[in-house]
């Protein structure tokens, strides 16, 4: 689950970390009052991407009017494929420096990994790529966490001593968010050096592992409903199921994670370009798959949908009777590949034969099939409707 950036604020907050005085506004009417009450403010667009400032999604206030206008510009802009509803008007801070800190996943090195960096408010990717020097890192025992010499340590290595102590206070107080709050990402950028020597979190980032979820209930019902983000992956959501959203024209469904990583690097080698990754799981019933091809149908950018069952748990006649439901019930017209093979996969092939769909077992050929048909060269093919018989095919 992403935080948004005054979510994240608060959840650091009852850390220790300091934060500076806001307001969430979901009005420009709200910016202004919070403008009065708090003073000069930095009014700041809410959606969890990074970027905000370069795509205008930040603008400072010295008066209510300011703020007003401000947040008239902000709300409802798009920053990245998100909608902005609301903005955090946050006390306007009197910057000496900027520190980046930021504990993340290293799935290289499989461990968490402290990062800090006295170059803060731009992009670790960049510094990193730019002046790799000026990032230290710190690998903390799991168990124990980041010892006092360890934090005073990576500090001086930073070029940041002189506010060793402080800094590893603030360094102990954010890896907490990893035990927690179960955090795969615990960012702050930039950590502000006031000019009167308060270290305060700038901005803040922070994304927890939805495997967890059932640990954090709290957080889901305080702050699950304030932005919904891609239409697709909540719609999926409500229904149950592993999906992300991609890029390109061909929905995938595949039973597990690795059959379906498999198979959008197939998509993308025999010359296409995967819409979706969605997992319908080991033991997927035929209701499941029909969800499935629901949501992937929903995105009018899809053309059509290569679906690759491996049977283990998941039998292959459930899967045949989910893809004929399916195909029946929302009168799909795409372009419809299959490839089924393993548990009960000749009674699940006989299924989709007397339903007219001709099963394959190759994944590289049925891969090369939907590139093929839903190619520019064959012609659009209607989405829904009709009489039309269903164009499925497979290989």
């Amino acid at each position: 689950m992403k935080l948004l950036e005054y979510q994240a604020k608060e959840v650091l907050s009852t850390l220790g970390i300091a934060i500076p005085p806001g307001k969430v506004a979901r009005t420009s009417d709200e910016a202004a009052a919070a403008c009065a009450e708090l003073g000069p403010v930095a009014v700041k667009a809410q959606v969890p991407v990074g970027g905000r400032g370069k795509a205008g999604g930040i603008k400072l206030a010295s008066t209510p009017e300011e703020a007003r206008a401000a947040a008239q510009a902000i709300i409802g802009m798009d920053i990245k494929g998100f909608k902005v509803p609301l903005v955090y008007c946050e006390t306007a801070l009197d910057i000496e420096r900027e520190i980046y800190l930021g504990f993340t996943v290293d799935r290289d090195a499989r461990a968490n990994v402290l990062i800090l960096s006295a170059k803060g408010g731009m992009d670790i990717e960049q510094v990193a790529e730019e002046s790799p020097a000026a990032i230290s890192r710190l690998y903390p025992n799991p168990w124990r966490g980041p010892l006092d010499f360890e934090l005073n340590q990576i500090a001086y290595e930073a070029g940041l001593g002189e506010l060793a102590r402080p800094l590893s206070a603030v360094m102990k107080k954010l890896h907490r968010a990893i035990s927690d709050f179960d955090a795969v990402t615990a960012e702050i950028n930039p950590l502000v050096v006031t000019k009167n020597g308060d270290i305060v979190a700038g901005d803040a980032k922070l994304e927890t592992d939805e495997n967890s979820s059932w640990r954090h209930k709290e957080l889901e019902q305080k702050y699950g409903s304030v932005l919904e983000g891609d239409p697709y992956e909540v719609e999926a959501k409500k229904r149950g199921l592993t999906y992300v959203s991609l890029d390109g024209e061909i929905g995938i469904i595949g039973n597990g994670a690795g059959l379906c990583m498999s198979t959008l690097d197939l998509v993308q080698r025999a010359g296409g370009r995967a819409a979706n990754f969605c997992d319908i799981g080991g033991g997927a019933k035929a209701e499941v798959v029909e969800n499935a091809l629901a949501v992937i149908l929903m995105n009018p950018r899809v053309k059509g949908v290569l679906i690759n069952v491996f049977g283990g748990i998941t039998r292959g006649d459930e899967v045949a009777k989910g893809i004929v439901t399916a195909r029946d019930r929302l009168q799909m017209k795409l372009p419809l590949v299959v490839r089924l093979s393993g548990t009960r996969e000749e009674e699940g092939r006989a299924i989709l034969r007397q339903n007219g769909i001709e099963p394959g077992a190759n994944a590289w050929e049925a891969a090369q099939k939907i590139v093929e048909v839903t190619s520019p060269s064959h012609g659009e093919v209607p989405r829904s409707g009709g009489g039309e018989a269903q164009r499925s095919i497979t290989r």
